[in-house]
């Protein structure tokens, strides 16, 4: 299967979901940004495997995990988000066994997917169906940082009160915009859902 890789982008709060963090993966050929909604632990645990420099006190569970892998003599090649159903990403972990060179395959929420990637430093891939149903096609402007703790970012004036099927085209195409300036990706995965909706029964 062709393969597609993606590339981490950052972390930012999630506005819409308390409590909660939107991972942004981005297609590096394309620039098709793939957002995952994770927990808080997963946010922080992704976050300490990129500062390489920063060592908690004590192993966290990936950091324990990893370990473990690692003297069973197997390594991370790589990372698969093959599937997404009803908003949720399913993805497989890949070992290859450093002596055999067999490959072992596990299922894995993509949050833990991704935290052991950083680990291992091994590459992230999906497919061309996941990213046309999940990915958001839209140019951004590069943030001076992406943050799991971003401050001062308001939510999206009016989504909750008024439904998505009572908005314009036009009307969404705008909200979906705003929605990505404010990084608040898991919003606008919901609104490219009800544009996508629309297309299709055009077609």
């Amino acid at each position: 299967m062709d393969y597609k890789r993606l590339i981490i982008r950052g972390i930012s709060y999630s506005q819409t979901q308390s409590g909660a963090y939107a991972l942004l993966l981005e297609h590096e050929e394309t620039g098709v940004k793939l957002p995952v909604v994770i927990g808080n632990f997963e946010a922080q645990s992704i976050s300490l495997g990129l500062e390489k420099d920063i060592q908690p006190p004590r192993p966290l569970t990936h950091d324990l995990f990893s370990s473990f892998v690692k003297a069973t003599q197997y390594r991370l090649s790589s990372v698969v988000i093959y599937q997404i159903l009803d908003g949720v990403f399913f993805s497989n972990l890949v070992f290859t066994n450093n002596i055999s060179d067999e490959e072992l395959i596990l299922d894995a929420r993509t949050s833990d997917a991704v935290a052991m990637a950083v680990r291992f430093d091994a590459p992230i891939f999906t497919t061309e169906q996941v990213l046309s149903e999940a990915g958001i096609l839209l140019e951004i402007n590069e943030p001076e940082e992406m943050s799991a703790d971003v401050e001062g970012s308001q939510p999206i004036v009016g989504l909750e009160e008024t439904s998505l099927s009572n908005l314009s085209s036009q009307e969404l195409a705008q909200l979906l915009e705003d929605a990505v300036k404010e990084e608040d990706f898991d919003t606008a995965l919901q609104i490219q859902e009800e544009i996508k909706k629309r297309n299709r029964k055009i077609e």
